[in-house]
């Protein structure tokens, strides 16, 4: 008969809706104990039966909802200290990265100054040598073209002065001829 009544009523039950544990454990004790008559605080099979029934709906909760909620919550909170650690190491690393992209940039600033450096002097020994070429090229230009000149100049005297002998010599004769 008992489990005629609690499969008629569980399947009526399940008709009109969902059914709570609670329902379930008070309509268990209705018919097992049933209906009693009491006061406020009634110390009869209520009692105990109640609390077996807040034991009970305390470890279904417990296995059907705790645990997993808890399992997913420390799911959670593993990917969200190990994604921390992750940024933390990136983050890290990204300074180290920073770190040496400056020293290497100011390598490469200090090597540039460097090349210009060299290139600034080498460029100076450059136009000195250049100007130090032309100025000894002008001046044994001017040296060749002084003794040219010079050479030119002593030409020009001993053919004046042999000219002048001549002259000299030809008008001595037409001055000795004429007389």
């Amino acid at each position: 008969m008992w489990s005629v009544i609690c499969s008629n009523y569980f399947s009526f039950k399940l008709l009109l809706g969902s059914i709570t544990s609670l329902q379930i454990f008070q309509m268990t004790s209705l018919i097992l104990f049933g209906a009693s008559e009491g006061g406020l605080f009634d110390f009869d099979a209520t009692l105990p039966l109640m609390a077996v029934q807040v034991v009970v709906l305390t470890f279904i909760l417990n296995s059907l909802f705790f645990k997993p909620v808890g399992k997913v919550v420390e799911e959670r909170e593993g990917f969200i200290s190990t994604s921390l650690a992750d940024a933390k190491a990136k983050l890290a690393q990204v300074s180290k990265l920073e770190a040496d992209l400056k020293d290497q940039l100011k390598q490469a600033r200090q090597a540039a100054q460097k090349v210009i450096s060299e290139a600034e002097q080498e460029s100076d020994q450059l136009y000195k040598e250049a100007l130090a070429l032309a100025t000894s090229d002008a001046n044994s230009s001017r040296e060749k073209a002084r003794k040219e000149i010079e050479s030119q100049k002593d030409t020009a005297l001993s053919q004046i002065q042999s000219d002048s002998d001549q002259l000299g010599d030809l008008i001595v004769e037409r001055l000795l001829a004429a007389k």
